[in-house]
């Protein structure tokens, strides 16, 4: 950030009296602009014994397979943003069921907050956001081509709860992945 959004003057990075973060200050208003984690909702559709995915028409990511879920809207609560965003990608609509899973993703700034959906009815089809969407049976689900951790840990919990009968709510966080280490030389 580089200039301010009440008044257009430079802002500086600084710890402002009272906190003990650096944030962009103002150097002119004074005003304080905090940067905040952003909220990522989405559900798991069920069918039966199946799940919707959808197979990412987007970056990051592009042609892997996700849950329908994006970054929640002013003005909306986490239900009816998951079911948005499952209209948007899935052009589904859904029940919402429960909270299922919330994950912390500290890295990059971002909390995903999934629900257990019921499907309404087998009306669904690609929205803009996704090259195609599909049911899947546990058995048939890409397990390697899922987009993300947050995803592949929600549907190991989900497939997990259904086979003892009981859903329960999940809470993890996501560390970033560890760098691979470099190969060591060898002696010639």
């Amino acid at each position: 950030m580089n200039f301010c959004s009440h008044c257009s003057a430079r802002v500086s990075v600084k710890v402002p009296a009272g906190d003990s973060l650096p944030r962009y200050v103002c150097d002119a208003c004074g005003t304080i602009h905090y940067q905040n984690p952003k909220l990522v909702v989405g559900c798991i559709p069920q069918w039966e014994e199946r799940i919707l995915l959808c197979r990412r028409a987007i970056e990051p990511r592009r042609g892997l397979w996700t849950v329908p879920a994006g970054f929640m809207e002013n003005g909306e609560t986490t239900m009816a943003g998951a079911a948005r965003e499952t209209f948007e990608e899935a052009r589904a609509r859904v029940d919402m069921l429960q909270l299922f899973a919330l994950y912390n993703i500290p890295h990059i700034s971002q909390v995903y907050v999934l629900f257990r959906a019921a499907l309404r009815d087998l009306d669904f089809s690609a929205g803009e956001e996704s090259l195609e969407v599909r049911l899947f049976t546990e058995e048939e689900v890409p397990w390697e081509e899922i987009a993300f951790a947050t995803v592949r840990h929600t549907l190991r919990h989900y497939f997990d709860d259904r086979r003892r009968g009981h859903f329960e709510m999940h809470v993890g966080t996501i560390e970033p992945p560890v760098p691979a280490a470099p190969p060591v030389p060898r002696a010639p």
